[in-house]
């Protein structure tokens, strides 16, 4: 399994439309995604406002890079976000238990 820790910070104008543009386009889109095994999705807290995040879990890196494509290091974003984005910071992670 591999995990992969996406964080966006947006434009403090667009939090409202982005709220339901994240739920609606970017989690339906990386739920429909073959190998995903669990998402959780994360808001801001009041010390990083703009910031939110999104933890997907996946079975293989192989399905992870079919997901966000041979250049998987980077964010993926669906038709319509991208003009949210102010940064954005994606990290893997291999768990451990």
């Amino acid at each position: 399994m591999i995990n992969r820790f996406f964080r966006i910070r947006i434009r403090p104008s667009e939090r409202e439309n982005f709220e339901q543009d994240f739920k609606k386009i970017a989690v339906e889109y990386v739920k429909k995604q073959p190998g995903l095994v669990s998402y959780t999705l994360g808001f801001p807290t009041k010390w990083k406002p703009d910031d939110y995040m999104l933890l997907t879990v996946w079975e293989t890196e192989a399905d992870l890079i079919r997901f966000a494509g041979a250049n998987w290091q980077v964010a993926v974003y669906p038709d319509g976000m991208e003009k949210y984005v102010l940064n954005s910071w994606v990290d893997h992670f291999i768990p451990v238990n």
